[in-house]
């Protein structure tokens, strides 16, 4: 008799070598992605005078530190530094790097899709906790820390425990102004910052089965922000139409029996999960965070949180945040004045994310400065070759270069101290941005509606020409 298995089963024994009596299982790393925090691991290689196991398997691009600006004429020392070691690392082992001359530069979750290096039912890993991204291609795809960034590279494979199940479904027909992003900070609310702890989502559902990919990435992307080792959504057609043609995508001869097998890796019926969360898409809107942490987030028509509703260790975080945000409790959201907005990260710099916010902000002049980051060199010339760039250019922004920009805030495109800022990124922690900066997450959608009226502003109050999205 078959036992029904979960995508997370199948994937977990494809690239399973051996379990320990811990529990701990040794896993096939199909693809291993670099950028600039990997020179560590790579001095550790060097101070044992190991190779680099697979080096067809290892991809480099800097993203982390790159400037946004005047990028082949880096001033800073720090900076230039980083992005030499990275290149002078993957030279001397054979490895394939995308560096500031590249035409595939960007940042490293967003070119590994790009380029078709993310395919279905690989297990991908890099030295960055936003590798979940990758799962939305039915991938088995988490951050790793330094030591196991060196494990990898010497031996192109990794000890991990595996995690529960979880699945949460959605249901119903996406409202409109409701985007990928505002699913992720609705049930990262919900369940808290630690509600998915110590499991890996599947998200699965009618809403899921609508979306775009570049809006599943956007949803797994966001999995570590509510405590979830990683996030996948099972590959279907709108997945194979994406991977279709790409760089490092089965080529046509191999093309039809590569979908055969990406078609087995769907959840069986009747397969056990740890836990199950269901939406419904009625109860979804526009949603933004209004404090310190992912969790702390709110519909965009709902009232700042009184920490006098809570017990006493809540109502201590809730001040906590409130006052580092400069928000009073009970105070509606909407209408809170920002002094800048940020369109970029891999979380939201997608083409799909520039079109919709461009859709917002065309013909019209933004009342506060801003900075456009697209997520990759060739989205940049894919969005200047259907004239976004000039849409948000006419309206007031910096249309600037890829690269993770001042998500991170390690290049110099940090905001200033108790400067707000509007943003698409996934982390609104305390200095993120740039010390001192208070951060609001909502989609790129919101965020332009904030940059046109200088103010948190529920986007489906404009007219349909202003967001037709």
């Amino acid at each position: 008799m078959t036992i029904a298995r979960t995508m997370l089963d199948k994937l977990w024994a494809a690239h399973e070598i051996v379990q320990r009596e811990d529990g701990s299982s040794l896993l096939w790393v199909d693809r291993h992605l670099v950028h600039e925090g990997s020179h560590h691991a790579f001095a550790k290689l060097a101070a044992r005078n190991l190779p680099v196991a697979e080096p067809a398997l290892t991809f480099g691009v800097a993203d982390h530190y790159v400037p946004t600006r005047n990028r082949l004429q880096i001033t800073d020392a720090t900076i230039a530094r980083m992005i030499n070691t990275l290149q002078s690392n993957t030279q001397q082992h054979g490895i394939e790097f995308m560096g500031l001359d590249d035409p595939r530069q960007g940042i490293v979750h967003v070119i590994g899709p790009e380029q078709g290096i993310t395919l279905p039912g690989l297990l991908i890993n890099c030295g960055d906790s936003h590798t979940s991204t990758h799962g939305a291609f039915g991938a088995l795809a988490f951050g790793i820390g330094a030591t196991e960034v060196a494990h990898v590279l010497a031996t192109q494979t990794v000890w991990q425990k595996k995690p529960k199940s979880m699945r949460i479904n959605i249901n119903g027909t996406l409202p409109f102004g409701v985007t990928a992003k505002d699913i992720a900070l609705h049930w990262i609310a919900k369940l808290d910052n630690s509600g998915a702890q110590g499991h890996a989502i599947e998200y699965s559902g009618s809403v899921i089965k609508q979306l775009s990919m570049e809006a599943r990435m956007t949803l797994c992307n966001m999995s570590i922000e509510g405590g979830a080792r990683f996030g996948m959504i099972a590959p279907d057609n709108i997945t194979f139409e994406y991977v279709k043609g790409r760089p490092y995508a089965p080529a046509s001869a191999q093309w039809e029996s590569a979908k055969q097998a990406w078609r087995q890796l769907t959840t069986d019926e009747g397969a056990p999960f740890d836990r199950e969360i269901r939406i419904d898409s009625v109860d979804l809107a526009p949603t933004l965070t209004w404090g310190t942490s992912p969790d702390q987030a709110i519909a965009v028509d709902g009232y700042i949180p009184n920490p006098a509703a809570y017990d006493d260790a809540k109502a201590q975080t809730i001040n906590s945040a409130l006052e580092y945000m400069d928000l009073k409790a009970g105070q509606p959201i909407e209408g809170t004045p920002i002094d800048q907005i940020f369109l970029g990260s891999c979380t939201n710099a997608r083409i799909e994310d520039i079109r919709s916010a461009a859709a917002v902000l065309k013909g019209k002049r933004v009342k506060v400065p801003g900075l456009v980051s697209p997520g990759s060199t060739a989205i940049k010339a894919q969005a200047e070759r259907e004239g976004l760039d000039r849409i948000f250019i006419d309206a007031g922004l910096e249309w600037a270069s890829s690269g993770c920009s001042s998500c991170v805030a390690m290049n110099g495109d940090t905001i200033g101290s108790g400067k707000r800022c509007a943003s698409t990124t996934n982390r609104n922690f305390r200095g993120r941005q740039g010390r001192g900066s208070r951060t609001h997450l909502m989609s790129p959608i919101m965020v332009a509606a904030a940059a046109l009226h200088g103010a948190i502003v529920d986007v489906r109050s404009l007219s349909l020409d202003e967001a037709c999205v």
